[in-house]
């Protein structure tokens, strides 16, 4: 057995990183409709033993001492490279329950990259005892609650013992949350009065609010962690000391300036399937590059921006043809302080 039946988040127990309040505000807020439960195509991988969590503090982007201390169970992270740009999004969770529990944290990552990572943390391993394996008896969902979750903090707790891991997206709220159940657990038995969504759904809801996910929307040894929005989705920590690639990711905090960043978009018809070509320019009225887009699906997608041009008419060329599309600010971006 992996980990012990019974770790889920349930409140107020240990690891928990939301009060009973704050539960049900977030099940409030979500879209119409019931909780949907989304089964993901990302793969897990094990990372396992006494120094696993030093391991991961020197290769990722935030600092992982909080989560194998506890109270989080999820952690958001980027593994970069030594230029300081992405080459893994990975979502950490903790499994050991107790200190008396050998150190366990799992990687959720792109699936097409899971070969990549494996050799990664092999690589920067060198003698520590750590043991790397996927989890391939495992199954992951995302869970974003509607308007008619219910009160589901209070049902939790009774069906904990089918839930490996239940926890709030360390990203942003809006994404609500991350479960991770063995093979074959049936996630309607777990979130009482969920139903099983169309992953195509949970993507058009991310691109809706600009969260990026996977190796489309972040290029390896492209993207750029702070163009990426990973201070906006507690993804970073400027206090930890050093890791690979934190020479340029500290300095451009430090300077203050980010002139791009990640925007959802919205286009005026819906995109042709799988014609676009990776990275394709999307330009302003008079022609200027404005920026590039990273994926999208129907009428909405994720771009790099200026945010200079972001208020303008912007359009994206396809095959000769000019498809307008507009940018906005998610809501759930930090305000701007007020003077």
């Amino acid at each position: 057995m992996l980990v012990r039946a019974g770790a889920a988040a349930a409140a107020p127990a240990p690891g928990t990183t939301r009060t009973l309040p704050a539960l049900r505000r977030l099940w409030r807020g979500g879209g119409s409709g019931p909780a949907a439960c989304f089964p993901l195509g990302r793969a897990l991988l094990a990372v396992r033993g006494a120094q696993a969590a030093p391991l991961l503090q020197g290769l990722v982007t935030n600092d992982v001492t909080p989560l194998a201390a506890g109270p989080p169970r999820a952690l958001y992270a980027h593994a970069l490279n030594v230029q300081g740009r992405c080459l893994y999004d990975l979502i950490l969770y903790r499994l050991h329950e107790s200190p008396e529990e050998e150190p366990h944290i799992l990687l959720e990552c792109d699936s097409g990259v899971l070969d990549a990572i494996q050799k990664h943390l092999k690589l920067y391993k060198i003698r520590r005892k750590v043991n790397i394996a996927p989890c391939l008896d495992l199954s992951l969902w995302a869970v974003v609650p509607g308007e008619r979750a219910g009160d589901i903090a209070n049902s939790l707790a009774k069906c904990a013992d089918q839930a490996l891991i239940l926890t709030p997206d360390p990203r942003t709220e809006v994404m609500g949350w991350r479960l991770i159940t063995k093979k074959g657990a049936n996630p309607l038995e777990i979130i009482p009065g969920s139903c099983i969504g169309n992953v195509q759904d949970y993507h058009r809801h991310r691109y809706k609010q600009g969260i990026p996910e996977g190796v489309k929307d972040l290029p390896p040894g492209v993207a750029l962690p702070l163009e990426s929005n990973l201070a906006y989705m507690n993804g970073i920590s400027f206090t930890k000391g050093c890791y690979i690639g934190q020479e340029l990711t500290a300095r451009t905090h430090h300077v203050g300036v980010i002139r791009k960043r990640l925007l959802p978009v919205h286009f005026s018809a819906p995109l042709p399937k799988d014609s676009i070509p990776e990275g394709a320019e999307i330009l302003t009225e008079s022609g200027k590059s404005a920026g590039k887009f990273r994926a999208g699906g129907g009428e909405l997608g994720i771009a790099l921006l200026r945010l200079a041009n972001v208020n303008e008419p912007l359009y994206l060329n396809i095959a000769g043809d000019k498809v307008k599309l507009t940018a906005n600010i998610p809501e759930w971006w930090p305000k701007p302080a007020s003077k």
